[in-house]
């Protein structure tokens, strides 16, 4: 549990999802960063080639959205333990945001995040649009929580749990989108 059940707390919630969202977005940018860095390896890889394959890879995780190709994802088995936010309220909550924003230490449902991080590591962009990239899967984190986080209405939350599944495919279409656009094909 994120927050304190009482109104005593120490850590107000407003302070407290500020902190777990500054951790997801330091842990996003950080992972976007290490992931960039090792792009380098890609390079003496012709550029077309590398393209093309983070083009293959933006499909394969769209048609795995849609439920057309069934892949499974590697996954960290480990979760976070609660006694990370027990121990220290704030520093705790900061942690567990900056871990669960890394990715690596956590269950990662979607494809979208494998297929971000393939294309930073094939495309080599430029470390502002590493960073965008980390500080976007932190943001979409963020957003998530949130909206579960801060909402007492449970007709509300039956109707963003039917919605949800859309949004992976979202995220899917945006980052096949998004490298049509920066593809050397199309002019980017």
């Amino acid at each position: 549990m994120l927050f304190s059940p009482g109104w005593r707390a120490s850590t107000r919630q407003g302070g407290v999802l500020a902190l777990f969202t500054a951790g997801l977005l330091l842990g996003g940018v950080l992972s976007a960063s290490v992931v960039w860095l090792l792009s380098g390896l890609s390079e003496p890889i012709p550029a077309d080639g590398r393209w093309a394959a983070a083009l293959a890879v933006a499909v394969l995780g769209l048609l795995r959205e849609f439920g057309v190709l069934p892949l499974r994802l590697p996954q960290n088995a480990r979760q976070i333990p609660q006694d990370v936010l027990q121990r220290r309220p704030r520093l705790g909550t900061l942690q567990f945001g900056f871990e669960l924003g890394t990715g690596v230490r956590t269950y990662v449902t979607s494809a979208v995040p494998y297929v971000a991080a393939l294309g930073l590591l094939l495309v080599h962009p430029s470390p502002a649009m590493a960073a965008a990239t980390g500080l976007g899967f932190g943001a979409g984190r963020a957003l998530t929580a949130a909206f579960h986080l801060w909402s007492r209405d449970e007709d509300w939350n039956a109707r963003a749990s039917t919605r949800m599944p859309w949004l992976p495919r979202l995220a899917a279409v945006a980052v096949l989108a998004a490298l049509l656009l920066l593809s050397p094909w199309y002019g980017g």
